[in-house]
């Protein structure tokens, strides 16, 4: 249970603080961050939550990042539904926070706005079509599961991981945003579509599926190559 709730507790400040950062501030007039600060907030949010909490759950925060340990051979299969629900449940407490936040607004409409959801054709920001979406998700989720195993592995530099990883999720997001405002994780996808409650729901189903098969491909890679190398 305690580490159910360590993960729920990450994946909460991951999406509150990356998603919140783009609903709240991103273009804040004058003061906005813009992509770059997106992109650190969520980069931030992981770095953070891992050295907070990952001694205790091993810091997933990510369906396809429990997943994708459990293809390659970190993570026991019987433990992933626990996970992912528990990282589902803090997702969509964080966004809940997020709305009330932002309904303080009195001119603020999810729906409208986008809410930070993830999209494709005609809701990606770049306008870039599913197909684009859909190999930007499984590249660019393979490449954090492969930095996530060798970060953790038993011959990395021990402390470093959360840094490396924190940094891995800043850079997709600095690549990917304008493709798909950037998922590689469905928790956070999830936890904000149900509250854009329009669009975003219909295209979910991507931002499962994709970051899933990218989750895999990157722990069957590393595994690979781990297992070469020993």
């Amino acid at each position: 249970m305690k580490r159910l709730i360590a993960e729920a507790l990450g994946t909460f400040v991951l999406v509150a603080g990356g998603c919140g950062s783009a609903v709240l501030s991103a273009a804040f007039p004058q003061l906005g961050n813009g992509f770059l600060g997106v992109a650190l907030a969520f980069g931030l949010s992981v770095l953070v939550m891992a050295y907070a909490v990952g001694h205790i759950s091993g810091g997933h925060f990510n369906p396809a990042v429990t997943l994708g340990l459990v293809a390659g051979g970190r993570f026991p299969a019987a433990q992933a539904i626990p996970y992912i629900l528990a990282q589902l449940a803090g997702g969509i407490a964080a966004g809940a926070v997020l709305w009330l936040i932002a309904s303080g607004r009195g001119e603020f409409s999810a729906a409208a706005s986008g809410f930070a959801a993830n999209g494709y054709g005609a809701h990606s920001p770049g306008g870039f079509s599913l197909q684009a979406g859909m190999i930007s998700e499984v590249v660019m989720t393979a490449i954090f599961l492969i930095v996530i195993m060798g970060a953790t592995s038993e011959r990395a530099p021990k402390g470093f991981a959360p840094i490396a990883i924190g940094l891995a999720l800043t850079l997709i997001h600095l690549v990917t945003i304008p493709v798909t405002n950037t998922s590689v994780n469905p928790a956070r996808s999830t936890a904000v579509a149900l509250f854009q409650g329009d669009w975003a729901l219909s295209q979910l189903w991507m931002f499962w599926l994709m970051p899933v098969i990218g989750g895999v491909v990157g722990g069957v890679i590393y595994r690979s190559l781990e297992d070469k190398a020993a």
